[in-house]
């Protein structure tokens, strides 16, 4: 399972993974089989994620497998693509399906022959309602449904019309195969719901051969009863599907009989996982494309550098409940801190130049200066680091008058420069409008590497980069997608929006060891937060994407905005 045996490892333990173990000690079943069903019409997304942890972690912890299928029921919205990009993720989060790779219509022509049974038996026939007509028939929550007129259509007259319907003979929307349960059901999934529709399309597996396909409710639970997948684990608001799931079962002749069970699925603050909403923003243009690092999907995710490792351990973190709730976004993001602080090699970049001329420094002259490449891990080593008499750092790290607790540079206070000298600013130079442009400083070059030999301390510590040294990059600062953190899934889902979602800046500088690393692992700058280069990215263009802040500090700042308006 590569990676999927460190994803086991890192499991704990919930109600579904204590049934697993009540059904093996009782006998019930020798193994767990699993299986993860996505339907190829969009990427995966974080809530995805938590699934796919459950379903192949449990495979792995009790001995069993976990069978990867797709859901291709509906030809109108499934690409070759989603396929891909699917089986791509999986992979990546560190899990393998080996040679249990399964789609639905694998199981069309068998799927038909049950369909017919069921006819045979009385249990279904077909509809010639409208769709509309059809969904007032089928009632409320407080009325119950009515019988449709031709749900007591002979058998034979069923037969021909369904063999008819397969052949291609009728418009799309004509006509329907339904189930016959109960029209007065308190469970509105139980009232003659529908098993096949008409619907002329090309399939990306099996062209046109078929000219109607399953329903997910009658296709999902056969799939599982042909696989032999003994615990069907869904989110919850399957729960009320359940009992047709089961009926299903009890009136075909399937080779067995697998359980369904319900888990809460993942709600996140700031965050939309409507698939129907995440492909709106991709279609309108409201992002970039499904990978975007914005998007909530896990190849956004992986684009803006987030290791699989956190997604997994974020996963462990929220656990599995049985009861709906919302988890902050925030404990994602401690997540991905927890991996890349552990892991990311440091680096110097200055996002918003302000340039430093070292007046004491000689003019034409410079030096390499040692850093570690990780603070806590000696093995990972040093690097040089160019130092000249001209600099660039944060215009941030510099304030004209500033308050009694800005300990970093302004008129008169001295600062020390990460790995290379304490500097003390003597003049700040500025432009014809009264901005500062430059910085005009004097260094100590007793206290090379940082220390002073006669002990005094300074209260702050910046990074730079050397305007002579220095490579200029593209950085995009990603914020929440949503300005909101409980956004609307509804129709004016746009109006949450967050329109500081994404900030580019341009004229980044960073030092010469990021421009000359060709690996596209992340890497935290150092004072900033966690950067990973993109697919973007070349020699002469750097581009890095914001993975994650040092701390926190979105939700500080939009709840201090929302108070202030």
């Amino acid at each position: 399972m590569a990676d999927g045996e460190t994803a086991v490892a890192e499991a704990g333990r919930d109600f579904i993974r204590d049934i697993v173990h009540a059904d093996l000690d009782a006998g019930r079943h020798s193994s767990a089989v699993t299986r993860f069903p996505p339907e190829p019409n969009g990427y995966l997304h974080i809530g995805h994620a938590k699934s796919i942890c459950l379903n192949f972690g449990i495979a792995g912890e009790f001995g069993g497998r976990c069978h990867l299928r797709f859901d291709d029921t509906n030809p109108t919205r499934e690409e070759q693509e989603f396929i891909d990009a699917i089986e791509r993720d999986v992979r990546w989060l560190g899990f393998d399906w080996g040679k249990h790779l399964y789609y639905a219509s694998d199981y069309f022509e068998r799927l038909y022959e049950w369909a017919e049974h069921l006819i045979r038996t009385g249990h279904a026939y077909v509809d010639d309602q409208s769709q509309e007509a059809m969904r007032i028939a089928r009632g409320t929550l407080t009325e119950p449904g009515k019988n449709s007129p031709f749900r007591d259509r002979p058998v034979e007259e069923n037969l021909d019309l369904f063999r008819r319907m397969r052949a291609g003979e009728f418009p799309n929307g004509a006509r329907v195969l339904r189930a016959k349960i109960d029209m007065s059901s308190g469970n509105i999934n139980l009232r003659d719901p529908v098993l096949y529709r008409i619907l002329h399309a090309h399939h990306p597996r099996t062209g046109t051969k078929w000219s109607i396909y399953p329903s997910y409710d009658y296709a999902h639970g056969q799939s599982d009863a042909i696989e032999g997948i003994t615990h069907s684990i869904c989110t919850l608001e399957f729960e009320d599907h359940r009992p047709l799931y089961e009926w299903f079962l009890e009136h075909l002749p399937v080779p067995s009989k697998p359980r369904q069970y319900e888990f809460a699925r993942l709600n996140l603050t700031y965050t939309v996982l409507s698939k129907r909403v995440l492909t709106t923003l991709v279609r309108d243009g409201h992002v970039k494309a499904w990978d975007d690092p914005r998007m909530p999907t896990i190849a956004g995710l992986r684009r803006r550098g987030v290791p699989p490792s956190a997604i997994r351990d974020f996963v462990k973190r929220i656990g599995v409940a049985k009861a709906n709730s919302v988890v902050d976004a925030n404990v994602l993001d401690f997540s991905i801190r927890e991996v890349l602080n552990k892991t990311a090699q440091r680096r110097m970049a200055v996002l918003r130049p302000l340039k430093v001329v070292i007046e004491n420094y000689p003019e034409g002259q410079s030096e390499e200066l040692e850093a570690v490449n990780h603070p806590d891990d000696p093995a990972a080593g040093t690097r040089k680091v160019p130092f000249g008499r001209e600099l660039f750092i944060e215009q941030e790290d510099f304030m004209e008058n500033p308050p009694k607790k800005f300990f970093r540079l302004s008129p008169g206070a001295e600062v020390r420069l990460r790995y290379a000298y304490f500097i003390t600013c003597r003049e700040a130079v500025k432009n014809a409008t009264g901005e500062v442009v430059e910085l005009r400083c004097t260094y100590d070059p007793a206290t090379k590497g940082g220390n002073a030999p006669d002990g005094r301390k300074v209260k702050a510590t910046i990074h730079w980069v050397s305007a002579a040294h220095a490579k200029t990059a593209e950085v995009r600062l990603y914020n929440p997608l949503f300005a909101r953190p409980d956004p609307t899934a509804g129709e004016n889902f746009t109006d949450d929006i967050n329109p500081q979602s994404l900030e580019v800046l341009n004229s980044v500088k960073i030092e010469p060891a990021l421009a000359a690393d060709p690996s596209a692992e992340p890497v935290q700058f150092e004072r900033l937060g966690y950067f990973a280069p993109d697919p973007d990215s070349t020699p002469a263009h750097p581009v890095f994407n914001r993975t994650v802040g040092l701390r926190d500090t979105y939700a500080k700042v939009a709840a201090s905005e929302a108070k202030g308006r």
